[in-house]
């Protein structure tokens, strides 16, 4: 595992714990579960490998719970290098912040709204109806808090790890909105038309 699915630091050592087998009830899956703890952060993460019953056989795990943090498909590079290094150091909240930011200000830009400040993008995008206006709010939420952290704004409180991972959340849903549903629907289109005759 390249990363704790919980604390995000790279290359975690997770120690063994505790250990158990199970069946399924046709007894032709056997699986052997393994608990293991982040060293880091404490979180748990469990394992699973299917085993053939041999002694001499240590089965690759294949279920991991939680399952790692998969990256969007079909976002461009700059919005998706930026989000992924938001995801990867939500353990610095402040920096995470500033990241969600840039990769909603690169997503805009790369829309086609590229003059001015991320301010005056997210209301053009707003008003041309690329978002909708709860999505623009909840753009200038984020927008603000990154300005706080930017600033060192001396009034606002440091933030913590949920507050950076509420600004994740919304940075994947814009993502989502933007990038994959559309291609989604794309693919999903064409693969129905494939099918049709005139």
């Amino acid at each position: 595992m390249d990363r704790c699915p919980h604390c995000r630091i790279a290359n975690p050592l997770l120690s063994g714990v505790h250990g158990f087998d199970t069946t399924n009830s046709t007894r032709n899956l056997h699986r052997k579960w393994r608990v293991y703890v982040c060293s880091a952060c404490g979180g748990g993460v469990l394992g699973a490998g299917v085993w053939n019953g041999s002694a001499n056989h240590d089965p690759q795990i294949t279920y991991v719970f939680p399952a790692p943090a998969a990256r969007l498909a079909g976002l461009p590079v700059k919005p998706d290098a930026f989000l992924n290094q938001a995801v990867e150091s939500i353990h610095a909240p402040s920096g995470a912040i500033m990241l969600c930011a840039s990769s909603v200000d690169a997503m805009l830009k790369d829309k086609g709204y590229k003059a001015g400040g991320l301010y005056e993008r997210i209301e053009k995008a707003a008003t041309a109806n690329l978002i909708t206006k709860e999505m623009s709010l909840w753009a200038h939420d984020i927008r603000l808090d990154a300005n706080d952290e930017r600033h060192a704004d001396d009034s606002a409180p440091l933030p913590n790890e949920s507050d950076a991972q509420k600004c994740i959340e919304f940075t994947k849903a814009l993502a989502m909105f933007l990038y994959v549903l559309p291609a989604m629907v794309e693919g999903g289109r064409t693969s129905a038309g494939s099918g049709r005759t005139q």
